[in-house]
């Protein structure tokens, strides 16, 4: 077979003497427009300057006349001056509004983001009085009731004290930050009545809004457990009924919380379910893969034929023996070049089915890690629950002041919310360590990633536990996701097969990020993919539905 024969196309050269001709054209009409642009600044020019010769004259004529009329009316020098005033007044008061109304949100932001980084700081003694103090406290109020220490009992019952008000302090910032946050997400999501953005403002302010309530039940319970510690200190009468209160409260908020808890673990099962349903993109789309390596096949035949005719024709004597060749030639060249497409998109496709099984691996492994962690949480609290049942019985009962029950459940319920708290503490810390030392593992495709920080540059970040992750694993699954799932106006999403991008958005509709979830019929809701202005909402949409159950 012999050596294709390169040739300039002549719709190249035609290509190129259009582009030259467009130039010279443009530059013809660069050169109208030039001109046509001058005369209108000088009939601009020609016009003010005859408004202005004209007001000066009247306003001369009304000096010499000495009449009664404000020259400031005259129609032809402009609008009067309690005109003007009014006018400033109305501008000025509406620019004073709208700065009013833009200081009041820049400094609610600001009372937000102060106290949501004072609770932060705050956690980490907090995890220590739940997991540590508060036990031992228990352990030591047992010993004291048992061996009738009084002054171990004053020493326990002033520790609790200052316990019970760390733990309220900590509770009662985080209430107002959810309060805060649940009332910012509820206004954005009427701004958004519809789409992703809606749906993750819709979301977050329902989460924010029964964190703000359970946190204020919560700090009820903290009240009350001071209460009951004040009056052992004071050897207050009432000591007894101040400890069953407290028991009651303490019980009802764990019991609240593991329930909570179970509803989480619900939500994320179902979540599980639904993806797991989906199948294995190997083998729901093998079908699809076959089909375009069929198509892949044939092309490459189609190819070789053409060559084979090539050959043929270039072997041909006659006059007519040019103009075949070249006809041969350019029916090779669309030949190889509809094999080279259907080679690509069969290899796209098989990157996209690999895509698409790493991130239903990662939904599904995250649905997992969050049914463990709510089920070791809620058993933690309902365990305090049990203790706080315990502690208010014993308080009215004398038989029961006595029982080490109550601190034992008291202490294996704190360790095992404060062994959640440290496995979650640990994970964000080496999440925001990669996130700096490595910004290259999860950085956007097409962007250039930032510069990696040193080792204790790194150690550094990683202590900050009140900065949240901004570029880690889920926030690039997500973009996957949406990358599969994406119509093909999309950047790097015009090359996924329409059955590639349906197993994704069924992704998305087991992820609960569907048309309903969204208030949107499928078409509209399709159109949203589709969108790039929608992109950045998207992603954070998918980000957080990957994150919750």
């Amino acid at each position: 077979m012999s050596t294709p024969i390169h040739r300039t196309s002549p719709r190249q050269s035609a290509a190129i003497l259009t582009a030259a001709q467009q130039r010279r054209e443009g530059s013809r009409t660069g050169g109208t427009s030039a001109r046509s642009t001058e005369h209108a600044l000088l009939a601009m020019q020609s016009r003010a300057g005859n408004r202005a010769t004209t007001a000066a004259v009247q306003r001369a004529r009304d000096t010499a006349r000495d009449t009664a009329r404000d020259p400031a009316r005259d129609p032809a020098s402009g609008p009067s001056r309690d005109t003007e005033r009014d006018s400033a007044a109305e501008n000025g008061g509406a620019s004073a509004g709208a700065k009013s109304a833009g200081a009041k949100k820049n400094y609610r932001d600001r009372i937000a983001a102060l106290l949501d980084r004072f609770k932060k700081n705050l956690e980490p003694i907090d995890t220590f009085i739940k997991g540590f103090q508060t036990p031992t406290n228990a352990a030591f109020t047992q010993q004291a009731a048992v061996s009738a220490n009084e002054g171990l009992k004053h020493s326990t019952a002033a520790s609790g004290t200052s316990a019970a008000s760390g733990n309220l302090l900590t509770e009662a910032a985080g209430t107002v930050v959810s309060g805060m946050d649940a009332y910012k997400n509820m206004k954005d999501a009427k701004k958004h009545e519809t789409g992703a953005n809606h749906h993750t403002a819709k979301k977050k302010a329902r989460t924010k809004g029964a964190d703000a309530v359970v946190g204020a039940a919560n700090s009820g319970s903290y009240s009350a457990a001071i209460a009951k510690e004040v009056t052992k200190v004071q050897k207050a009468a009432n000591a007894a009924v101040a400890s069953e209160a407290s028991g009651i409260a303490s019980a009802s908020i764990g019991a609240i919380k593991g329930m909570r808890s179970a509803f989480r673990v619900g939500g994320a099962a179902t979540k599980y379910r639904q993806i797991k349903k989906l199948g294995d993109p190997h083998v729901v789309q093998a079908g699809s893969l076959a089909r375009l390596n069929e198509s892949r096949e044939q092309a490459g035949w189609a190819a070789a034929e053409a060559y084979v005719a090539l050959d043929a024709y270039w072997a041909h004597d006659g006059p007519e023996r040019l103009e075949l060749v070249s006809e041969a030639i350019d029916a090779a060249w669309e030949a190889m070049g509809e094999a080279r497409d259907a080679a690509e998109t069969l290899q796209h496709a098989e990157q996209d089915v690999e895509k698409l099984s790493t991130v239903q691996g990662y939904a599904k492994k995250k649905q997992l890690t969050k049914m463990g962690k709510e089920t070791v949480s809620g058993g933690g609290e309902s365990t305090k629950a049990a203790a706080g049942i315990v502690t208010a019985v014993a308080a009215g009962t004398v038989g029961l002041a006595s029982n080490p029950v109550g601190w034992g459940l008291a202490g294996a319920g704190a360790g095992l919310v404060l062994g959640v708290t440290l496995y979650k503490a640990l994970r964000a810390a080496t999440k925001r360590y990669e996130e700096v030392h490595h910004p290259e593992r999860w950085a956007a495709k097409g962007e250039t990633p930032a510069e990696a920080a040193s080792r204790k540059e790194s150690l550094q970040h990683a202590l900050k536990f009140w900065k949240k992750v901004s570029k880690g694993e889920r926030q690039a699954m997500a973009r996957e996701i949406y990358a599969l799932a994406a119509g093909p106006d999309i950047s790097g999403s015009g090359g996924t097969t329409a059955e590639m991008r349906e197993s994704a958005r069924s992704l998305l509709i087991a992820l609960k990020s569907g048309p309903a979830k969204h208030k949107l019929e499928p078409e509209a809701w399709a159109e949203t993919l589709n969108d790039p202005a929608k992109t950045g909402g998207w992603i954070a949409e998918i980000a957080e539905q990957l994150a919750s159950g």
